[in-house]
């Protein structure tokens, strides 16, 4: 059996984190994603996924994304049935996430801070604080 699912798009909304009642990090959010195609003299769909992160990657995604952030998630799909308010049966389909990456430029995405990733010491290095490696020969590959 297969069950992987792989979304690019933009947070709907600043996510939030949560956490239960035995202590595990969570957030839910959504993320726009354009379809693929669309017909001739029409625009582009839109279709809004909704998305769950659990321990590490929830606080991950809250700390360092916001509404308007592009965003690759990497999940399976999973779909959960409950009743509403008014006592009617609902069901939910989302993606439970596995991995979260960036994607996009700093100033695209929204982040703020130093350079994403990249470690404190180097967080504010410039290109001349670098050297050019001599030759390709004196690579070990």
């Amino acid at each position: 059996m297969l069950n992987c699912a792989i979304i690019m798009g933009r947070l709907t909304a600043d996510p939030e984190l949560r956490t239960t009642a035995s202590g595990l990090s969570v957030t839910s959010f959504s993320v726009a994603v354009d379809r693929r195609f669309a017909r001739s003299g029409e625009e582009k769909q839109t279709d809004f996924i909704n998305v769950v992160a659990w321990r590490q990657q929830a606080e991950f995604v809250t700390k360092y994304f916001q509404k308007g952030s592009m965003i690759a998630i990497q999940g399976s799909i999973q779909t959960r049935n409950y009743e509403d308010k008014n006592g009617n049966k609902r069901q939910a389909v989302e993606i439970v996430a596995d991995n979260v990456s960036f994607c996009g430029s700093k100033a695209e995405g929204g982040t703020t801070g130093g350079r994403v990733g990249a470690p404190a010491a180097y967080q504010n290095a410039g290109s001349e604080d670098f050297s050019e490696l001599a030759g390709e020969d004196d690579l070990p590959f």
